[in-house]
């Protein structure tokens, strides 16, 4: 029996088939992948983006974050993903120069943010690479559980954000742990510990 190979989707047919029922989907190798990240994952991200705001209300930034913007990228191949960052910060004049337009960009946004899940070598080596390759100026990686790998953490693993900055086209990190102010270029008062966002999971030590 000859399987006849699926065909892959592009960014644009991934808008148009995206789901009408409830949850989060990716394009993700030419498949419409649904995203079911836990209440603690969810608990993270809400608190980060609220932070984000009350930067944004108190200092009268020209941004907008939010939770479901969908952003297309590229794999080193050339192929089209669709992306829906955890928490998205989009300058304020992007995003309302087409008000009509559905949740999807295909420009670089300011940042984006991924909350690390079981899943977490997507957010440190390909959401990483396509992140730069489109040129979203700060990424960061919040890895609340420590549960990336040693090569990353380091040993002790503790509950780590890395914050990306791209410079000349390549991203630098910086790396935050315990009561550490999570540094950002975008938002550069922010007070926002990496013990704070671990506290903001719920997750209650036994």
């Amino acid at each position: 029996m000859v399987k006849t190979p699926v065909k892959k989707l592009t960014f644009e047919e991934f808008l148009e088939q995206y789901p009408d029922s409830s949850g989060i989907y990716e394009l993700v190798n030419g498949e419409i992948i649904k995203v079911e990240p836990t209440r603690a994952h969810k608990n993270v991200a809400r608190f980060l983006m609220l932070s984000f705001n009350d930067e944004i209300r108190r200092l009268e930034l020209n941004y907008i974050a939010d939770k479901d913007i969908i952003i297309r990228t590229f794999t080193d191949t050339g192929e089209e993903q669709g992306r829906n960052p955890d928490v998205s910060v989009v300058n304020a004049s992007q995003w309302n120069s087409n008000v009509l337009a559905y949740g999807a960009l295909i420009e670089p946004i300011q940042l984006a943010v991924e909350v690390t899940s079981t899943n977490w070598d997507d957010d440190y080596i390909d959401k990483l690479q396509e992140y730069q390759r489109l040129g979203i100026s700060e990424y960061w990686i919040v890895d609340y559980l420590a549960i990336a790998s040693r090569a990353y953490l380091g040993n002790p693993k503790l509950p780590t954000v890395f914050v990306y900055q791209l410079i000349d086209g390549l991203y630098q990190v910086q790396k935050f742990t315990n009561n550490d102010r999570i540094l950002s270029t975008t938002f550069p008062e922010l007070a926002v510990t990496v013990e704070q966002v671990v506290a903001a999971s719920k997750i209650q030590k036994l």
